[in-house]
């Protein structure tokens, strides 16, 4: 590890104007490069206390062991070098979105004496028109066989186009009307040209005047009395539609724009891209890269904007660059766009409309981009197996937590305290161990206590069950009664989700048969494995030093010393281990705090769900929801046949029984209960301020309602 002052320029040496700097290890390759309006102030941040620097900027000062720059003229310039050195020496500190070589573009080769039609992936060529880029080859495929039918240019190869020419044959396409066969000279080349300059005409958005032309001359046709000519335009229009079809129009006025979103957490970030032309969107594509810098989103666009028009010139840039955070300063990245493109180029975040709404789109692609990666991440066998092992030694662990669970408190400014644990094993989600409590002991607002009930309860369970099963000979310790019941969370314990495998006891994880049978643990009379049957080898608690404390204590207090406890406080992302003044930090690109991360946010998801879930249902409860046996169809035909509660609370029991499905005995029980309820404050309808009357249908009612749960 190198001490930067080794090598920090001395004072006035670093000139203060815009340049480029490169930051070089001890065998002269570069590791960073980055751009500056002012050298001076921009270097002389990473030479300040390490203490002081972000994790990333640190471990970056501290690998180099050299520094130089390069003075240019303009924030222009800066900006274009830096990408051609980020391209040429390929820094391990920078932001390196992995590149899209691999997806296909639509490409005529307009630099051929006959120019083709073909899919192309790498590097663009001069000369080449590209369309795209496509997510699979197939789709250019059928857009391609479609227009062949009103623009025949050739797709063969040069090998199938000179065999053609020496045997005075065209191919199959040249017989069935794709293919105009310049080849064996049926159209000259200045005819062929034009036909390709037509299809990407078309292919560029300029469809509406080609169309139009295409059912004139239909029309001439069909007055003619040429009917066959005419039904062969009527199908070429039809062809035509179908291949427009395949791109929905999402922006009415004809833009030519690219929307770029973004996707984000500590570790790594998901871009996409959607190209739109003429209203359309022509193409799509994306990156994920890991956040080895310590950037924001501005400067996650910025390196976007690089990476998409770095080599870019001409019509490839489009007139309209749509960004969620502009780049600071905005002003050279703007001109450097415009000088690539040759004319004005806007960047800018959409604020409203169409672009807005599809700007939303673009980013739940990401979103999605960036959850797909994380579960193949995850999904990765090896991976897994290093990130157990990272927190078995960051911990000071025996062994590899093979399972894991994780504590989370959810509540609403003190109303509706729950819980959540979740479980993984062997690095991945148990979802059919999941469960949900409700804290029973105390009311309002105070997640350390609610920590420390919920670890009790849980672990009280734990060793119930071991007495049941003769593995726990002292008594239970004193405390609640744990047992299920069939109602679920009316003991404030529910099931999680049963969409995932039968529990196991944790296999090893460098076995690589993910189905291989459970083995064999402790079960009830039907032989499924108990709910708290199985401890786990680490406790994950949402929270730092306090919550870490009270999750011990609980443990403590139940005699349990073989399970270790730590807690990941979100702001830092840091590790607190009891009894320790200063967290674990893990590196950031840890596989470990990953895993970490991962059980953490689960547990934080699975809590705010039920959180959300149990206020909802209190929002929403009504003086008839507590009546024992009158199910959601019967409610209804009640409202529906008094028109309101106030009614029915007035009604006789003879009445109530002329309710189609409803007996006397339920009649009488619907009567005590609302008898014993105390009528509901008036509703108000929030939209205009009026109080609704008590007897109102039950729709408006109903209406109040779900405005005030807004």
């Amino acid at each position: 590890m190198a001490d930067p002052s080794s090598y920090r320029p001395k004072p006035g040496q670093i000139p203060d104007s815009p340049g480029v700097y490169r930051f070089r290890d001890e065998y002269r390759r570069v590791i960073y490069v980055g751009k500056a309006k002012s050298l001076r102030q921009r270097l002389s941040s990473y030479f300040q206390d390490l203490a002081n620097l972000h994790p990333r900027t640190r471990t970056m000062v501290t690998t180099a062991a050299s520094v130089e720059w390069t003075v240019v003229s303009t924030e222009v310039e800066a900006l274009q070098l830096e990408y051609t050195w980020i391209k040429e020496y390929d820094p391990r500190f920078n932001v390196k979105y992995r590149d899209d070589k691999s997806y296909p573009y639509l490409a005529v080769t307009l630099n051929e004496e006959y120019p083709r039609v073909r899919v192309m992936r790498g590097a663009k060529k001069k000369g080449v028109r590209y369309f795209g880029p496509y997510g699979q080859a197939w789709a250019i495929r059928e857009t391609v066989d479609l227009m062949l039918r009103v623009f025949p240019v050739r797709t063969c190869s040069a090998g199938v186009f000179k065999r053609s020419a020496q045997i005075g044959r065209p191919c199959l396409l040249g017989y069935i009307g794709k293919c105009s066969a310049p080849c064996v000279g049926r159209v000259s080349a200045e005819e062929h040209r034009e036909l390709a300059e037509e299809f990407c005409d078309f292919m560029a958005g300029r469809t509406g005047a080609y169309i139009r032309r295409l059912e004139k001359s239909m029309q001439e046709a069909a007055e003619e009395m040429e009917y066959e000519r005419a039904a062969r335009l009527r199908d070429d229009i039809d062809a035509l539609k179908r291949a427009m079809e395949k791109s929905a129009v999402v922006l009415a006025d004809a833009t030519d724009a690219d929307l770029i979103a973004l996707a984000e957490d500590e570790l790594e970030a998901a871009v996409q891209i959607f190209h739109v032309r003429g209203g359309r969107v022509r193409g799509q594509r994306g990156w994920v890269t890991d956040k080895v810098e310590n950037v924001d989103s501005a400067a996650l666009v910025e390196h976007a904007l690089q990476q998409l028009y770095g080599e870019e010139s001409g019509d490839a840039v489009p007139k309209e660059v749509l960004v969620p955070a502009l780049p600071d300063p905005v002003e050279p990245v703007q001109q450097w766009l415009t000088e690539r493109r040759g004319s004005n180029v806007s960047l800018r975040i959409p604020q409203r409309g169409d672009k807005k709404d599809l700007m939303a789109t673009v980013q739940r692609n990401a979103q999605q981009a960036l959850a797909l990666h994380k579960t193949k991440r995850a999904s990765d066998l090896t991976t897994r197996s290093r990130a157990l092992e990272e927190i078995a030694q960051a911990l000071g662990l025996d062994s590899v937590p093979l399972r894991i669970e994780c504590f989370d408190i959810s509540h609403l400014q003190g109303d509706d305290v729950v819980a959540s644990m979740v479980v993984f094993e062997d690095g991945l989600a148990r979802k059919s161990e999941y469960r949900r409590f409700q804290i029973k002991t105390f009311e309002g607002q105070d997640d350390v206590r609610a920590m420390h009930e919920v670890i009790g309860r849980r672990f009280r369970r734990y060793l119930q069950e071991k007495q049941q099963t003769g593995e726990w000979d002292e008594e239970t310790p004193a405390g609640e009664d744990m047992q299920p019941t069939a109602a679920g969370p009316t003991d404030g314990l529910s099931a999680g989700p049963t969409d995932g495998p039968t529990p196991a006891s944790a296999s090893a994880v460098a076995s690589p048969d993910e189905d291989a049978p459970a083995a064999t643990g402790p079960t009830d009379e039907e032989g499924r494995p108990k709910r708290f049957a199985y401890p786990p080898q680490l406790v994950v608690v949402d929270g730092g030093q306090p919550q870490v404390a009270a999750a011990q204590r609980a443990l403590s207090e139940l005699g349990i010393d073989d399970v270790a406890v730590c807690g990941l406080a979100k702001r830092l992302e840091e590790v607190w281990v009891p009894d320790e003044d200063d967290p674990v930090v893990l590196p950031r690109s840890s596989e470990g705090l990953y895993l970490l991360q991962r059980v953490r946010d689960e547990a934080h998801r699975f809590a705010i769900a039920y959180q959300r879930n149990k206020r909802g249902k209190r929002l929403k409860a009504g003086p008839l929801d507590s009546v024992p046996g009158l199910g959601e169809s019967r409610r209804q035909a009640l409202l529906k046949h008094f028109g309101s509660v106030k009614r029915l609370r007035a009604a006789r029991i003879e009445d109530i029984c002329e309710v189609p499905g409803i007996g006397r005995k339920t009649a009488e029980t619907i009567a005590a209960a609302l008898a014993g309820a105390a009528p509901a404050a008036p509703a108000v309808n929030t939209a205009t301020g009026e109080i609704i009357e008590d007897d109102a249908t039950p729709s408006a009612a109903l209406s109040s309602e779900r405005g005030q749960e807004r």
